[in-house]
Formats: C-alpha cells, structure tokens, sequence
C-alpha cells in the first residue's frame, strides 16, 4: 500500500516463518505508521503522479458518470483489449489503500492486463477517499460505477449477468461490501468476487495481539488511523454498520461466488480466513488461498517470485472460471 514509504529496520530475520522467496532487501525495510500528516502527504503526491503506460493493444477511456445522488460525478477508465468478443464479460477493479490513498489510475498496468489476458472489459473506478469523504461516499461511488456498467452494457459490449468485483486490501473490502450491497438493492447481480488479502473487520484495529502479523508493509497502527478515516471516528465494538465493515454482516448467503487470497503474515489474515469460511458456511462458493509465510500485498513488491506468481495465476483461474471465459 505504501510504495517507497519504508525505513530501516533488521527485523526480518526474526521472522523464521518469512517465505523464503520474500526474503529480500525489501524486507530490511518496515513501512512508517500512518498518520494524518502522512496520508495528506502522499495524496498531495499520488494527485501529481504520472500513470504508467499501458501493454500494447489495449485502450483505455477516461470517462466521467453520474456520481450518487447528492454527489459529484465519478471518474472511471475503461479498458478496451484488441479483438473484444461480443457479449463480453466485465471486471470492476477497485484499488487499494487503506481507505485513504491509492487511485484508479495508478492500477492503469494492473487493470490493462487484465483486459489483455482475460479478453474482457476493465472498468477502474476512482472512488473519493478518506477522511475527506468518509462511508459511506467510497462505496457508493463503486456502486454507482458498477449500475453503470449495466446499464451501459450494450454500449460497452458487455453481458451484464458477467460482471466480476475485484479488489485488493481496502479495494477488496470495498468489493465485498459491494457485493451485499448489490445483493440487497437487487438492481445488479455480479457473477463473482475476486478480493485480495480484503480489508474486510474493523475490530481487527482494536486488538492488541495480533500474533506479529502485520510487521511489514501494513502495520496495525496504519490499520487504525485507516478505519478511524473511513468510518468517521475511531473503531467500536458496536460501532460500524456492515456496509462499512463486510465481515459484520450477519447473513452472508445469497452473495456471488468469490475467492479470497491472504499471506499467514498478514494482518488481514484472520479475518479473511474467517471470512471465507463463513462464506462456505452460508452456501456460497468460496475459494480460500493462504501463502505461508506471505506479507501483505507481497505479489506487488516481490512481482518476480515463484509464489507471487502462483498467487496470481490462481486469481486469473478464478476469474475466469467466475466469468464463464474458459
């Protein structure tokens, strides 16, 4: 989540339980906490940062829609790969960030590829971030990408019915919260949710002992000050509806098939273990993948591994069997 934000530390050699392949000099490195000042710092950075370029063949359209009711208009950028099928399917992929950074522009290479490899339409929406625009702002701005591209699915080339929801970390807790909330308003049905490592339980800020997950890249104090700018104020026991926070939803059934990916070391691991096996639990088809020993959002900073690798291909074998492409 945090890109260049790292400073020194030797601690990954007391992690005797690290991938092996994720032994890297990056691992000397520990991301800083987050705080107020930090998360203004890097959205002034992100807003004057310049996308990276795109795999040959793909186009990509910057496109403003009707935002929610009440709310400014939505930017998204939709992703075109050579020779679409008719009738092809869709992904909606939301980005990451704690709740309070990251932007759609910046997954361009991420959502591109998707495009190319899969044969689909990509649509990256760029939702408004925390603490500016707290919940529920965010995800109704996904909502309201995602009953665009149904309703624009002629002129897009889509079939409706094959809309998949992706997301990683913040992006993924956004995707399964869009996923209830699609099920209840019953205005579209997404076929399949994809959710990397989701950042899916508030509560998870209120522990103490968090049995050292959570060491690199997203610590617990940067889980904290992320909740405590989505949901508008500090985590409570009793505080966040389940919209805010997926995993305190009472009835998961009904929801569309998904697979959940997380490393054993991070903090997320828990409550997307718990997640997945409530899924199961309420009938819906869950495909539960742990990386022993993996990190949060390892397959972003050790892109050339074997395991980032592996972890990936099996997300484009879900997707694809999620969207009905094979």
């Amino acid at each position: 989540m945090l890109g260049a934000w790292f400073v020194w530390s030797r601690r990954a050699a007391s992690f005797p339980h690290l991938h092996a392949e994720l032994r890297s000099p990056l691992l000397r490195f520990r991301s800083p906490p987050f705080t107020p000042g930090v998360v203004r710092l890097m959205q002034a950075v992100q807003a004057h940062t310049k996308a990276p370029a795109l795999p040959n063949g793909v186009r990509v359209e910057e496109c403003r829609i009707p935002g929610p009711p009440g709310a400014p208009d939505v930017t998204v950028f939709v992703y075109r790969p050579p020779n679409l099928p008719a009738g092809a399917a869709a992904i909606l992929n939301i980005h990451g960030g704690g709740y309070v950074t990251g932007s759609a522009a910046a997954y361009h290479a991420q959502s591109a590829a998707y495009a190319l490899e899969l044969g689909v339409v990509v649509v990256g929406v760029e939702y408004r971030l925390a603490p500016g625009t707290p919940f529920p702002g965010p995800l109704e701005d996904c909502y309201a990408a995602l009953t665009w591209i149904a309703r624009e699915a002629a002129s897009l080339g889509l079939e409706p019915a094959r809309i998949a929801l992706v997301g990683d970390s913040a992006g993924g807790g956004l995707a399964a919260a869009l996923a209830q909330l699609a099920h209840d308003r019953g205005e579209v049905t997404p076929a399949f949710q994809l959710l990397y490592y989701p950042m899916l339980d508030d509560r998870t800020a209120l522990r103490a002992d968090h049995a050292r997950r959570g060491e690199f890249i997203w610590r617990p104090t940067s889980n904290l000050v992320g909740w405590t700018a989505y949901l508008g104020g500090p985590p409570q026991l009793d505080g966040a509806t389940a919209y805010a926070a997926p995993a305190r939803r009472a009835d998961l059934s009904g929801l569309p098939p998904a697979w959940i990916g997380v490393g054993t070391l991070d903090l997320f691991h828990d409550e997307d273990r718990t997640y997945a096996r409530r899924l199961r639990a309420a009938g819906v088809p869950c495909e539960y993948v742990e990386v022993p020993g993996a990190y949060h959002a390892f397959e972003r900073f050790a892109p050339n591994t074997a395991v980032a690798g592996e972890f990936r291909q099996s997300a484009l074998a879900a997707l694809r069997r999620g969207l009905r492409l094979d």
